[in-house]
């Protein structure tokens, strides 16, 4: 018998009493082609996975994580309702290559600003950030000035943002 992931989560999820995203480890690392695998010598990406602000709907985050972690890359979710000082902080302490930041709230100007300028000040500008949520192609070119690597808008698949992870984020 095999299962999605969305069914996997719908059976757990009921029955939790803890919080089922805390720390996701790496999976099984689903390569299309050679060419994409990655040398076991070499270290997985390490990306943090954030909902900052008051935004409650998580549910594109987790998908996010998964697709991540299932491509071989080391995730760590940091939960809803984060701080822009928390996420930063996370991301610093678990080494990490990027963050992916989740914004449907409409504080995606404000948050994404944040985060990319306390990364600035923590001399920790080399950890890309990127991320996706409601936000106008308007503001796109905005956040692309203020630090925001990419940004993803409704309709990107865990395709595509597993492949531009790869070609734009580095293990260094």
């Amino acid at each position: 018998m095999t299962c999605s992931l969305y069914e996997i989560d719908q059976a757990l999820t009921p029955h939790a009493t803890y919080p089922l995203w805390p720390r996701v480890s790496p999976g099984v690392q689903r390569a299309r082609s050679l060419a994409s695998l990655r040398l076991m010598s070499e270290s997985p990406l390490r990306i943090v996975v954030a909902k900052p602000g008051l935004d409650g709907h998580d549910r594109g985050a987790k998908v996010v994580a998964r697709a991540l972690r299932d491509a071989g890359m080391e995730v760590v979710y940091t939960g809803l309702h984060q701080t822009p000082e928390q996420i930063v902080e996370a991301a610093i302490q678990e080494d990490a290559d990027g963050v992916g930041l989740s914004v449907l709230s409409g504080a995606h100007m404000t948050l994404f600003a944040r985060v990319a300028a306390l990364l600035e000040e923590r001399d920790a500008k080399d950890i890309v950030v990127f991320g996706g949520g409601i936000i106008p192609d308007a503001d796109i070119p905005v956040l692309e000035g203020l630090g925001v690597a990419k940004v993803f808008t409704p309709g990107a698949t865990t395709t595509e943002i597993v492949d531009w992870v790869r070609a734009n984020v580095s293990a260094d």
